[in-house]
């Protein structure tokens, strides 16, 4: 289904955050909120509860980061990657329940997504610091050890071959907002959010029953403006776009969601593809699937997973799931 581009103003997810009544956590009447820079992203938590269960999971997105980034010296993933061809290396349940994840999503996918992206990821610098291509044999290079059939995961041991390299970007932080919303649930939070950097994780509905309502970004226009919302209870909402990560250069937008098969960000006419699903993590590891494939195929992946799924093309216009069409807010 398609419908031209509305212009809808964002409240935003702290306007959101207000609105909380105080039925969150039943012993404290305020609301808490906690910020931290986690994941190269920005991290908000607000519910109604104690500020140290906040705090806390803070201090858990801080493990989380340590035991999951490629950079990270002595992180799961480091000791995988630097572990040499061959080797295998023993990792923890975390990152074990993320590879089973992926590997899934990938084989449904024909490969859309695959963590073994790593040589190909490291050509490129998107944190804005500059606009520059990598070395196109260089990249070619690094796209053809891109497999994630190779990847062997035996027990609780991750093996990688020769020049293969493992980046969880596309699925960690779905992840970790599944882990937070089960943290901050075991302490008694009954309502809030959870937002690392747009993967946004609504726990349960606002205190008054209503859902929480999600404004979806417009691709092509500046950060605060959406081009539809969704209101949801209980579910993640994440969103992958050309806005995100990356620059322009020659005219041509370069951004972060790669072709798995040649290295370069994909060009297929679509400028975002938000998913909602009860886990953060298949919402997070669909968005980018589903963007690779296209609409016709990503909306098939999705509709396999139970997901809904929203499409934007570089013009705004806007493909949708037939359940995400019960989802979008003031339609």
């Amino acid at each position: 289904m398609h419908h031209k581009k509305r212009r809808i103003i964002c409240i935003g997810l702290a306007a959101c955050s207000l609105a909380l009544g105080v039925s969150g956590c039943k012993r404290a009447p305020r609301q808490a909120s906690a910020v931290g820079f986690y994941f190269d992203t920005v991290v908000t938590l607000t519910a109604y509860c104690e500020q140290s269960v906040l705090d806390g999971a803070l201090l858990e997105c801080a493990r989380y980061d340590a035991l999951l980034s490629k950079t990270i010296e002595g992180s799961d993933v480091w000791r995988v990657n630097h572990a040499g061809a061959g080797r295998p290396t023993r990792v923890g349940e975390d990152m074990l329940a993320i590879l089973a994840l992926a590997q899934d999503v990938a084989a449904q996918s024909g490969g859309a997504l695959d963590v073994s992206i790593g040589p190909a990821s490291a050509l490129w610098d998107f944190s804005g610091t500059g606009a520059a291509l990598p070395d196109a044999s260089a990249l070619a290079a690094a796209a053809a050890l891109v497999d994630y059939t190779r990847l062997r995961i035996e027990g609780d041991s991750v093996t990688l071959p020769a020049g293969m390299q493992l980046d969880l970007g596309a699925v960690a932080k779905g992840y970790i907002a599944d882990r937070l919303a089960a943290y901050l649930q075991g302490r008694g939070v009954e309502s809030g959010l959870i937002n690392l950097g747009g993967n946004v994780a609504a726990l349960g509905a606002k205190p008054g029953g209503e859902a929480w309502v999600v404004g979806i970004q417009n691709p092509q226009s500046d950060a605060g403006e959406s081009i539809a919302a969704v209101a949801v209870c209980g579910q993640s909402v994440v969103t992958s776009g050309i806005y995100q990560r990356g620059f322009d250069l020659g005219g041509v937008r370069y951004h972060h969601i790669l072709d798995t098969a040649t290295g370069w960000p994909v060009q297929n006419g679509l400028a975002g593809v938000t998913i909602v699903a009860p886990s953060s993590a298949l919402a997070d590891a669909l968005s980018t699937a589903c963007f690779a494939l296209g609409i016709q195929k990503g909306m098939a992946l999705a509709q396999r997973y139970g997901a809904e799924a929203m499409f934007i093309d570089a013009q705004g216009q806007i493909t949708y799931t037939p359940g995400m069409r019960a989802l979008l807010y003031g339609q």
